[in-house]
C-alpha cells in the first residue's frame, strides 16, 4: 500500500482570513518525516495556518486532508478525536490559567489517549528534562518565567507521539537556548514518522541550516511560496 501524506492541502481556500492578511489558497503536501519551515509575518497569520491544517477553518474551495481524511467530510466528534494526533505550540499560549502547567501539559492526552496518567506523566517528565526543565512544572502558567513557559509549550506539543506537529514560533523570537533541544525533539519525532510545520518570524531560525527542512516556504498573498522564488 502506498504511503499516504500526513497532511495534504490542495488549493485550500478559507472562508475567513486573519485580520491582517488577505485570504490565500494553500497547497502543501507533507509526507511522514517531512518538515516545512514557513515564514509567517504575524502571529495571527501563523495561527490561521495552523487552524486550517487542523480542520478548524471552514473552506470555500479546495480540500484539506489529514491522515487521508478530509476534514470537511468528517463528523464533528471524529474530527475532534483525530485532532488528538496533532501536537501544537500555540503562538498565544492557549493556557488554562486556573490549573498548574503540569495539568495543562497532560490534559490534551488525558482526553485523547488511552495511556494511563502515570505513563503520560513519565513521558512528559522525560520531555520536560530534555527541554531544560527540572521536571513537570507545578506552577500556574502565569507564574512561570517566559523561557520556562516556552519549554512547557514544547513538552505539551510533543507529548503523545503526534503524527503532525504545528509549531507557531516556538522560540518566541528570543529563546536561542531552546533551539537545540527543540531540534533534537523534532528529529526524534520525524524519525518516528511525524510531519511538522514550523511557522516563524525569526531570522535566527530562518537562516539556521541546522533546521533541516524539506520545504522552505513564505506565506504570502499568493499562498505558500517557495523561498527561492521572488516574493
Amino acid at each position: 500500500m502506498p504511503i499516504q501524506p500526513v497532511l495534504d492541502l490542495d488549493r485550500a481556500l478559507a472562508v475567513q482570513s486573519p485580520d491582517d492578511f488577505p485570504t490565500p489558497a494553500l497547497t502543501l503536501q507533507l509526507m511522514p518525516g517531512e518538515l516545512a519551515l514557513v515564514e509567517a509575518r504575524s502571529a495571527s497569520a501563523a495561527a490561521w495556518v495552523a487552524d486550517l491544517c487542523s480542520g478548524l477553518v471552514p473552506l470555500s474551495d479546495g480540500t484539506a486532508r489529514f491522515l487521508g481524511h478530509t476534514w470537511a467530510a468528517m463528523p464533528h466528534d471524529y474530527a475532534a478525536a483525530l485532532r488528538g494526533r496533532i501536537g501544537r505550540v500555540f503562538a498565544n499560549g492557549a493556557w488554562v490559567g486556573f490549573v498548574d502547567a503540569a495539568t495543562n501539559i497532560l490534559l490534551p492526552q488525558l482526553h485523547h489517549s488511552r495511556e494511563t496518567r502515570d505513563d503520560l506523566r513519565e513521558q512528559a517528565t522525560r520531555l520536560a528534562c530534555g527541554f531544560g526543565l527540572p521536571g513537570l512544572p507545578l506552577e500556574h502558567p502565569g507564574d512561570l518565567a517566559p523561557i520556562d513557559l516556552a519549554r512547557a509549550a514544547c513538552v505539551r506539543a510533543f507529548l503523545g507521539d503526534p503524527a503532525l506537529l504545528l509549531l507557531e514560533s516556538p522560540l518566541q523570537g528570543q529563546f536561542e537556548e531552546l533551539l537545540t533541544p527543540l531540534l533534537d525533539a523534532l528529529a526524534d519525532a520525524r524519525q518516528r514518522g511525524a510531519a511538522a510545520i514550523w511557522l516563524t518570524r525569526s531570522d535566527l531560525v530562518w537562516s539556521d541550516h541546522a533546521v533541516s527542512a524539506n520545504h522552505r516556504l513564505r506565506l504570502r498573498e499568493r499562498g505558500l511560496v517557495p523561498a527561492r522564488a521572488s516574493t
